[in-house]
Order: structure tokens, then C-alpha cells, then sequence
């Protein structure tokens, strides 16, 4: 098992780490940009292809898998497996057909639509081997061909003989043996078994529907009872644990019950929220212990909207391994290590975390979980997925679970919290049954039915290709570097493309370059262009062993871009002490988030050369005192520069002009009045004009009232700069009298102006 490096030019026994060389482009400064990918989150938004993604973040080769037999007569899933020997038994749907698979062979055992002999079309031999199982006998007769039947549940009994689940109109408990279907048992009610499993001591035990029963029958299969009759629909699940207890889970209540079979008596040991307990596995404990039960709780409605981990979470730390193999392979038993030069990281967005069970009120259907219930009946989630669980099975300490509808059997490692992806099948919706025989794994699939072995050895080879990474301008890309343990008869390559459209199918893109082995970092050769796609290939000769990739961080440099400023505003303060002011605000960005200091111009509309305001702002707004000015239309111009970020050669500078602006200072002025006497009353006409501003408001007011009284414009609306005014005066006492008007446009600058008016007695 020991490993050496290849070639002499490696470094034997150190760890190489990786500096990332940022190219500057030839006339500006850069930024330069690391996009490091650590996260199943980010990985699932690639493609895989005989590699597998755990939820930490992790790229590996996936078991080499074979399909074993696909040709199935008018059957849509696998529903159930059993490995008994060298022979592999298959229950299917529709037409409840039973098939074995054995020396290459696929064999319909049931039913048999020929009672003369073997019907030569039931035996399907696989094209991978030229071997096919001839033994005499295992035929099975029957007097009419069988249709809407499934075969949902088999097993074996203590003489290692398959018991099969036929549900149907004719819903029984058969027996397989010496080449012959026996029936043992015909529940009462009952449409469809569901489930059969048998205990330490060979009692067979299946669960019901529609009435939700659950039976137990002897291990000779002779004699038969009713252990419990739920209130559920349907038992959709069985587990026998080493404490004489069975347990069972039920459809639309979504529960798992825990009944002793000595007295038929049941509890509830939990009470899901999903509506489906759809498998129950023991596993983690010795042989002789019961160990932990894990529940599959689901929802037929649960749709997956995204390719990811729901269960994957930004969490600090990992735990503790419990044996000192946490040690990469290429550490612990020699081989190339690659890790990552240390960068600045980007802030980890905080996720709501999910330590228990869905809570009560929480939105049904959006995802589907595994639960571990302890000993003591506490319970843990300890597996999420927007995904319908379809099966469980135990293999080395990992929970393995197959789901629909997108065919994916996960990994799960309860105490490690770690999650992986080790098969998905590109033609199938459904992994409808897994069992594991050893080191070996078999797969049931459904639309379209399929067996397939995962073995315990790696895959020859599997690629990763990334999603787009998006540099947010055409950038030049730098090197990509790997932390990965990569043991000797192994290898990693890489090759990359690049284009400017976020469409991977666009035909602008680049073509993949060459792939080059990664034993440095490596420079990526796909031309300039605003994203690119990484692929890597991982490569092994030992089936053995598999590089493992725990990152990937990419380099990209955009060259120095102008700044922009965006939007630029001036108006007019109202606020006391402020009359006269503007406040002049501005907004910049730059695509190289450099540091940005403003320049703040103005000029009278007509003058061709600006004047400097301020300089050196660093503030998104600034404060100008209009009457330091003459009267007039003014354009404000804002330049902002990156010069704080650059050198004298390469800054750059970008500016937005303002909208024009009024700089009016002046009142309005009384271009023409007239005053008539009519008795004791007068009457007095303005005319009133302002260079720059509409008239806002006019008012008057005799011999210094303090009650002003307001007016309008003989046209009824304050509109324009000149407006018309018609002020006629009640009866006044004879004598000396003063009428004062007060004038004011639209930005508040203040005319007064007093008229004498003489009343005879």
C-alpha cells in the first residue's frame, strides 16, 4: 500500500504550496480576483461525470458502475433486490414480474406464460457475458399471463428461500423454492404488501395497505397473525431490532411505530411531519446490538428545484474523526500534495442552521429528511434533500440512499456530517431499491428500469466541469490552484475555455485547451474573456485509489477601467442659514473597486472653460454657496479618479455633467403699476417680471398689518416669471394710508415695496 512520488523532479515528502502569479496587463494596473470553490453548494453548479461531490465540498472518483441488465419486459421500476449467493433476485412493476440475474443472465422466473417448457423469451442474456444460467427447473408455471401486479417487498426466510410480496387484486405472501412459487399466505384486506422483513429469530413480518395492518407469520411461514391494526392507510415500512421490538413506518400521517409483537401492542416513537415514513434501517450498532434506527421521512410532492445539498451548511469545524483517518491519502501513505496559497477569503454567508426535526407549521412538501432515532427515542435530522426518498441500506457505516426524481443515491456518514453524491443516473428518475452484498452495491432504478453494480473500486476516470466564473469584464485568467492529495498512480488534468456570453451551449465560447497534469499551479491558456470554465479530469490506474480535491481557487486580473460616476444632483437648500446653498451629490462606481476621490467643477451655461470648486473629496456630496456667484444657469460637473489606487501612469478618471441648474439670488421686480382711487377704496395693478424664476407668491398688507393677505395672479395661476396682479382694497378711513406688497419667487427671494394713498374726508 505505500506510495511514492512520481518522477524525480517532484519534491519527495513536502508539501508544494501554490503562489498565485497575477499578470498585470502592459499599459494599467489590475485587479486581481481569486474565486475559490470549497463548498458542495458551489460544486453541484458544475457537471459531473463519474466523480462524486460530498456535502463538504470534496471532488472524488465515483465507484465503477455497470449496468447489468436493462432488458426487462414491460417493466418500469426495480422495486426490490435481494442477493442471495451468486444470484441476484429482481421484483418489478407493472405486471409484478420477478427476475434473477446470475452468471450474466437475466432470467423472468414469474411468471411463465408457457406451461410446456421454458419459454425461450424469458431468459434475457446479458450482452456483457457469454455465460448464461441453465439450471433445470427454476421455471415457474402459471395458467395465465399476470398484469397490474407489483412486486413492492421481498426477502429471505431463515433457510434462505425468497419470500415475495405479490400485491394486486390477489394480494399474497409467496415463496420461492426449487424452482416453484408457492403461496403461504393471503392477508386479510389487504391490496399491497408494502414491506417484509424478518427477525433474529426467522419471524416474518409484513406491513399492509390499504388498511394498514401489520402481519407476522411464524418462520416456517405456517402460521400467520395479525400483530397490529393501525389507523393509517398504509405500512409502508418494517425494521425488527435485536430488543423483540418491531418498528414501522406509516403513509399519510407520516409515523413511526414501535410495537411489541408478544402483546400487539403499539406506541408512537415519532411523529413526522413529512406524510410518508417511506424506509426504516438499523444500523451503527454490533451484530448483536439494535444500534440506531434511521427513518426516511418524505413527500411524494416534493419537487427538486435545484441541484444541491439542502443539508449543506456553512459550518465551522468539522468533527472529530474517530480513528486517525482524517490524514489525506497522500499524507498517510505517500503521494503528491497540492495545497493553496493563503488568500483573503470572502465572508461565509450566514445560513439558518437545522439542529432537530422539521418544526411544527413549517411549509410541507419542500424537502425530504433523514431521521436517527436513538435508544432513548431521541431523535436527530441528520440528512436533508429537496427530493423524494425512496429506499435505505447500510454499507461500511454510511447510510446509502436512493431518491427520485433524479435518480441519485447518497452517501450519508451520520457522524462525520457528511454527505455525497456516489451514483446518479443520467437516463433513470427514480432510485427505486438499493441493496449492498459486501463491498458491492446494486441499484434498482425506475422510467427506466435498470440494475446496476457499483463496486467497491473507483472509476478508471471522471471529469468535473465547473460552472461559469464570472469576472464581471473580459479579464486575462490567471493560475488555478488545487489543495488535493493525489496518491501515486494517480493524476489530475485540467483544461479551460473562456467566452463573454453567460450561456455554456453559446458557440462563441473558446474550445477546451489541451489538458495539462496539475503538479503546480497551472496557468490557465483560454483566451481573454469575461467568464471561463475550468475541467478537470481525475485519472487513476489503481482502482484502489482516488484523487481527492478538497479545493479549487481560480485567479482572473481585469485590467484598470475608468471610474463612473452614475448620477449627479444639485438642489437648492431650504433649511435657516442655508439660503442661497446647493447641495451637490454624486455617485461613482469602479469595476476595480479601487479607492475614489472626487473633483466637483462649475461653469455658466454659454463659458466654454470650467472652474475648480474642490478638489480631493472623498464624500459623495458637497455644499456650494450660490451667492458667491451672479445669478444665472450653472452646470456642475463631478470627475472622479482612481489615482489613490494607481500610479501617476496608469490612473484614470471618469465625469458626469449635471443637469443645468438656477442660481437666483435676486427678488422679482415691479416692471409697471398703476393706483386708482375709486371713494374710499383703492385699487392698484402690478406687473411683475423675474429674470430666472416663476413668481411664487404675492402678498400685501395696510399700514403695516401684521396679517398679510394673499393673492393671485389675474390668470388665476402662479406659472410664469411675469404674472399680472389686480389688488383692490376695502373702504379706509380718510387720512394717510401705506399698502405694502410682498413679492417672492419660486426659490423664496423676497421684493417688498410700499404705495402712499392719500382718503379724502
Amino acid at each position: 500500500m505505500g506510495m511514492e512520488f512520481r518522477g524525480s523532479n517532484r519534491l519527495r515528502g513536502a508539501v508544494l504550496i501554490l503562489m498565485v502569479v497575477l499578470l498585470a496587463g502592459p499599459t494599467g494596473a489590475v485587479t486581481s480576483k481569486i474565486t475559490r470553490q470549497s463548498s458542495g453548494k458551489d460544486l453541484l453548479q458544475g457537471k459531473t461525470e463519474g466523480v462524486v461531490i460530498s456535502s463538504r465540498g470534496t471532488i472524488q472518483l465515483g465507484r465503477a458502475s455497470k449496468a447489468l441488465a436493462t432488458d426487462f419486459d414491460d417493466v418500469w421500476s426495480v422495486n426490490s433486490i435481494v442477493v442471495s449467493g451468486g444470484t441476484i433476485y429482481i421484483g418489478t412493476s407493472p405486471n409484478g414480474s420477478i427476475y434473477k440475474y446470475r452468471l450474466g443472465a437475466l432470467t423472468k422466473i414469474y411468471p411463465v406464460e408457457n406451461k410446456s417448457g421454458p419459454d425461450p423469451s424469458t431468459t434475457l442474456t446479458n450482452p456483457q457475458s457469454d455465460t448464461a444460467d441453465k439450471e433445470e427447473g427454476e421455471e415457474v408455471e402459471s395458467d395465465e399471463l399476470f398484469s397490474n401486479e407489483h412486486i413492492f417487498a421481498m426477502g429471505v426466510d431463515v433457510a434462505e428461500r425468497l419470500l415475495v410480496g405479490i400485491s394486486g387484486e390477489n394480494c399474497r405472501l409467496s415463496r420461492y423454492a426449487t424452482g416453484k412459487m408457492e403461496t403461504i399466505f393471503e392477508p386479510d384486506d389487504a391490496t399491497y404488501i408494502f414491506a417484509i422483513e424478518t427477525d433474529n429469530v426467522g419471524n416474518i413480518y409484513l406491513g399492509t395497505g390499504p388498511e394498514g395492518k401489520i402481519y407476522v407469520l411464524d418462520p416456517s411461514g405456517k402460521v400467520a397473525q395479525l400483530v397490529y391494526d393501525s389507523p393509517d392507510k398504509n405500512i409502508l415500512s418494517i425494521a425488527a431490532g435485536q430488543d423483540g421490538f418491531v418498528y414501522a413506518g406509516s403513509d399519510t400521517r407520516g409515523l413511526v411505530y414501535k410495537i411489541n409483537p408478544r402483546n400487539k401492542t403499539a406506541t408512537v416513537l415519532y411523529d413526522s411531519d413529512e406524510p410518508e415514513i417511506s424506509a426504516l434501517l438499523f444500523a451503527g450498532g454490533a451484530p448483536s446490538e439494535t444500534g440506531n434506527l434511521f427513518a426516511a421521512a418524505t413527500s411524494a410532492k416534493v419537487v427538486q428545484t435545484e441541484r444541491k445539498f439542502a443539508a449543506d451548511q456553512e459550518l465551522a469545524g468539522r468533527p472529530e474523526p474517530k480513528e486517525d483517518g482524517d490524514k489525506g491519502q497522500a499524507e498517510s501513505e505517500g503521494g503528491l500534495q497540492l495545497k493553496i496559497a493563503n488568500t483573503k477569503k470572502e465572508p461565509a454567508k450566514k445560513t439558518a442552521s437545522r439542529s432537530g426535526p422539521v418544526a411544527r407549521g413549517s411549509k410541507p412538501g419542500s424537502a425530504s429528511y433523514i431521521y436517527r432515532i436513538a435508544k432513548q427515542g431521541y431523535v436527530t435530522e441528520v440528512f436533508s434533500e429537496p427530493a423524494v426518498l425512496l429506499c435505505l441500506a447500510e454499507q461500511e457505516g454510511s447510510i446509502l440512499v436512493g431518491t427520485g426524481n433524479d435518480a441519485r443515491l447518497f452517501a450519508v456518514d451520520p457522524d462525520a456530517e457528511r454527505q455525497t453524491i456516489i451514483y446518479e443516473d443520467e437516463q433513470a428518475a427514480q432510485i427505486a431499491s438499493v441493496q449492498t452484498s459486501g463491498p458491492d452495491v446494486y441499484v434498482g432504478t425506475a422510467n427506466p428500469a435498470k440494475l446496476v453494480q457499483l463496486s467497491a473500486d473507483y472509476a478508471a476516470k471522471g471529469t468535473y466541469i465547473s460552472d461559469l466564473i464570472d469576472a464581471g469584464q473580459p479579464a486575462r485568467w490567471g493560475k488555478l490552484q488545487i489543495d488535493a492529495d493525489i496518491p501515486r498512480d494517480c493524476k489530475v488534468m485540467v483544461a479551460s475555455r473562456s467566452g463573454n456570453v453567460k450561456d455554456v451551449n453559446d458557440p462563441t465560447f473558446s474550445d477546451w485547451t489541451e489538458a495539462v497534469e496539475i503538479i503546480e499551479p497551472i496557468q490557465l491558456r483560454c483566451p481573454l474573456g469575461r467568464f471561463c470554465q475550468y475541467k478537470l479530469t481525475l485519472v487513476t490506474e489503481d482502482g484502489g485509489k482516488t484523487p481527492l480535491i478538497r479545493e479549487i481557487a481560480v485567479a482572473s486580473t481585469v485590467p484598470n477601467l475608468a471610474p463612473k460616476v452614475e448620477s449627479i444632483n444639485a438642489s437648492r437648500l431650504s433649511s435657516a442659514g442655508k439660503e442661497g446653498f446647493y447641495k451637490i451629490s454624486y455617485k461613482a462606481k469602479d469595476e476595480n473597486e479601487d479607492t475614489l476621490i472626487y473633483r466637483v467643477d462649475f461653469r455658466k451655461i454659454g463659458r466654454a472653460n470650467w472652474i475648480e470648486l474642490k478638489d480631493e473629496l472623498e464624500e459623495d456630496s458637497y455644499e456650494w454657496d450660490g451667492r458667491t456667484v451672479e445669478d444665472g444657469r450653472y452646470e456642475i460637473r463631478v470627475v472622479a479618479s482612481d489615482e489613490r489606487s494607481n500610479s501617476t501612469a496608469t490612473k484614470l478618471t471618469g465625469s458626469r455633467i449635471s443637469d443645468p441648474i438656477v442660481v437666483d439670488n435676486t427678488g422679482p421686480v415691479i416692471r409697471k403699476y398703476a393706483v386708482e382711487k375709486n371713494g374710499k377704496a383703492a385699487t392698484l395693478k402690478l406687473q411683475i417680471t423675474d429674470e430666472l424664476s416663476a413668481i411664487g407668491k404675492l402678498e400685501y398688507t395696510i399700514d403695516s398689518n401684521a396679517q398679510w393677505r394673499s393673492t393671485l395672479p389675474d390668470d388665476l395661476v402662479f406659472d410664469t416669471t411675469e404674472e399680472s396682479f389686480t389688488i383692490l382694497t376695502e373702504e379706509l378711513e380718510p387720512g394717510e394710508h401705506i399698502l405694502t406688497v410682498r413679492i417672492k419667487d419660486d426659490v423664496g427671494n423676497t421684493t417688498y415695496k410700499t404705495f402712499e394713498l392719500s382718503v379724502l374726508g
